[in-house]
């Protein structure tokens, strides 16, 4: 899993720490985090895209959240920024090399390997959809919204 889903996930919790304000810039989201502005934006992009933000443009414009923080799952934000592809493609390669001499009807069964990958996926699926970023916010230090907001104040000096 790639960096993009912590950006994503760290700047949806920070747009609900800061939902009384006007919708937060790109640049001022990356500032926030030292990140650079132009990946993370690609990154929110693909959250506008799956209904997790909202997108304002033009000089006041940027990011909000589109529903409330108990309406998103972690699995949003990682099928948003990550596809919802299978991690795991099994490509049958027990048929290659010592494997063409099997007997017929030695492949018949799943591949265990896919079967025991696809279980495992599940499980981590299932675990992300029943967390939300409301129960982030919940387990968060109780210093990190209020730090937040400073550091953000701060940038719009």
């Amino acid at each position: 899993m790639g960096e993009g889903v912590e950006w994503g996930l760290h700047c949806c919790l920070v747009l609900a720490w800061l939902d009384d304000e006007a919708p937060v810039s790109t640049g001022r989201l990356a500032a926030l985090f030292e990140l650079p502005p132009v990946y993370l934006k690609k990154r929110l992009q693909a959250l506008v895209r799956a209904g997790i933000l909202t997108s304002t443009p033009g000089v006041q414009g940027g990011f909000r959240l589109a529903r409330p923080p108990e309406k998103i799952t972690l699995m949003d934000v990682v099928a948003a920024v990550e596809g919802r592809d299978e991690a795991f493609r099994c490509t049958e390669i027990r048929r290659q090399g010592a494997g063409v001499e099997a007997p017929a009807g030695e492949f018949a069964r799943p591949c265990g390997i896919a079967t025991a990958m696809r279980r495992a996926e599940l499980a981590w699926r299932r675990e992300l959809a029943a967390q939300t970023l409301a129960d982030l916010i919940a387990d968060a230090p109780a210093g990190a919204p209020r730090r937040a907001r400073r550091f953000y104040e701060r940038l719009g000096s």
